[in-house]
C-alpha cells in the first residue's frame, strides 16, 4: 500500500471481489468485451485496476471504488493509455486535462455502447500493432 492507495488486491480475483454489485456488473461487461474484441491481450493488475496490453498498454478499467489519492472518481472509467492516438470525432471520451490518457465513464450498463467501445478499442489495437 502506499499514500496514493488504502487498499491492495493480490489478484484480478481479489480485485472483483472488493467491488459493490453495480460497479462489478459494468467491470464484467467491459471486461467481456475487452475479450472478445481482442482474445489474446493480457491482463494485469496495475494501481489496483486492470490494465490490458500486448505490445504496450493499451486501456484499463478503474473503478469508483478503487481510490487513487485525492482524485474524486465516479462510476467505472474505461481509459486507453494512448487515448490522444485515437480519432474521436464522436467526442466519445473525456479528455480532462489530461494529455495523453483519455477515458469514458460508464455509471450503468445503460450509459455503455458496446460498438463504439468496439471501435476505439480496435483503433487501439491498431495503434498498438504499429508500435
Amino acid at each position: 500500500m502506499n499514500k496514493f492507495q488504502p487498499i491492495k488486491f493480490s489478484s484480478i480475483g481479489n480485485f472483483l471481489d472488493h467491488l459493490p454489485e453495480s460497479e462489478l456488473e459494468i467491470v464484467e461487461e467491459l471486461r467481456r468485451i475487452v475479450y472478445e474484441s481482442i482474445p489474446d491481450i493480457k491482463e494485469k493488475l496495475s494501481y489496483n485496476v486492470p490494465f490490458f496490453s500486448r505490445k504496450r498498454r493499451i486501456c484499463f478499467i478503474w473503478p469508483a471504488s478503487v481510490p487513487w489519492g485525492n482524485v474524486p472518481v465516479n462510476g467505472v472509467q474505461f481509459g486507453f493509455t494512448s487515448g490522444y492516438l485515437l480519432n474521436d470525432d464522436l467526442n466519445y471520451l473525456e479528455k480532462g486535462t489530461r494529455k495523453q490518457v483519455y477515458s469514458k465513464t460508464y455509471y450503468s450498463l445503460e450509459d455503455l455502447d458496446s460498438s463504439i467501445l468496439r471501435s476505439y478499442l480496435f483503433e487501439a489495437l491498431s495503434i498498438d500493432n504499429n508500435f
